[in-house]
């Protein structure tokens, strides 16, 4: 598969690791951009990462090629800066100076190449924080999101780098933004992302509750849910499944569809807030009639009555997901053992079609690693 798309003929240079920067190169890429990471003499040390990182590396720089460099040897910078005098994007998100101290900034570079869109991820915007260094955790926890994905007390951070990745969302968005600008002016200009600010906006729905209704906003796990039935329940078999009834219309729904005894007669619970009142009243006649049906039974009965669903699944069931399998929704990517895997699909169509893989993670020179 060659590269095409809307983005294809970009030149992208990416200079980055983990997985923020990465991120925003995956999607250019993946959109068709031609994106070309420099890497330091034996590779980023994100592919050596183990654990919770060895992930990191396959997942977020498929499509993309890749140079080794020594960026303090100076015919190698020559290399480096000569790249991006020829790109239409710069992608970074080391941490703040580094490229400066290199004379690779926006400013020394944009001298000589005025169209260049220059985009920075890091850990905050322009303000008293944003010389800090900062990483996903970082974020979750100074920006709200730990406190209210854990129990009272017990800040947990998200199971994903959900700001790392939403973060370099933002960070494509701000580009191809400044690329419809240039577009009208010719020129490009800086694009900034962040962690911080990234997370903030991730929480402003818990902010604007405290604003509308004065009170703050309860860790997920103690929250007051705006709906009665808005949970994960327990079936026959003893799998777990989450059922979702949010709006009145719904309610009816459900109802018809199975014996609620009294609750399901009760005409004072047609309206959603007077079911919420309700709620402990409601929750353990629902959980008793779930015990009813196995998990295949309850999932099938709910889809077909139109109801929102979900079996609790994990990460690696998803390699087996027939919706994910039936459309593209995984793409066959080279891992850099030399074995095969299927990895997620950017979540995408475009006149009905996916992106798909056209280069595998670029792999490391051996003549980089003797160096």
């Amino acid at each position: 598969m060659s590269a095409s798309g809307p983005l294809s003929g970009l030149k992208v240079v990416e200079f980055t690791h983990m997985v923020m920067g990465p991120t925003m190169g995956l999607i250019l890429a993946d959109l068709g951009a031609d994106v070309t990471r420099v890497e330091p003499i034996g590779g980023d040390p994100t592919r050596r990462l183990v654990g919770s990182g060895s992930g990191y590396f396959p997942m977020y720089n498929r499509n993309k090629k890749a140079v080794f460099l020594n960026l303090k040897d100076a015919d190698d910078l020559a290399k480096a800066r000569a790249m991006t005098l020829e790109a239409d994007v710069v992608l970074e998100n080391f941490r703040p100076g580094a490229l400066e101290r290199l004379g690779l900034s926006y400013e020394a570079l944009s001298k000589d190449n005025p169209r260049l869109i220059y985009c920075s991820a890091k850990g905050f915007l322009a303000g008293p924080y944003e010389n800090r260094t900062a990483l996903d955790e970082v974020a979750q926890m100074m920006g709200g999101l730990a406190y209210m994905t854990g129990p009272p007390g017990r800040p947990l951070r998200a199971g994903a780098s959900v700001i790392d990745v939403t973060g370099g969302m933002f960070g494509v968005i701000g580009v191809l933004a400044a690329l419809a600008e240039r577009e009208k002016t010719g020129r490009g200009q800086a694009v900034k992302c962040s962690l911080f600010e990234t997370t903030a906006f991730l929480v402003g729905q818990h902010m604007a509750q405290k604003a509308v209704t004065g009170k703050a906003a309860n860790p997920m796990p103690a929250r007051i849910s705006a709906w009665a039935i808005y949970d994960v329940f327990e079936t026959g078999d003893d799998q777990q499944i989450f059922v979702g009834v949010v709006s009145d219309s719904q309610w009816k729904t459900f109802r018809e569809a199975f014996d609620l005894g009294e609750i399901g007669a009760d005409e004072s619970l047609a309206a959603n807030n007077a079911r919420v009142a309700a709620r402990d009243r409601i929750l353990p006649v629902v959980r008793e009639a779930f015990k009813s049906f196995s998990l295949a039974e309850l999932a099938a009965k709910l889809e077909v009555i139109g109801l929102p669903f979900a079996p609790i699944t994990r990460p690696e069931d998803l390699f087996e997901d027939p919706h994910l399998l039936a459309a593209g929704g995984l793409v066959e990517v080279g891992l850099p053992n030399g074995e095969r895997t299927l990895l997620p699909a950017l979540p995408l169509e475009m006149n009905g079609q996916r992106m798909g893989v056209y280069l595998d993670p670029a792999k490391v020179e051996p003549e980089s690693v003797a160096g």
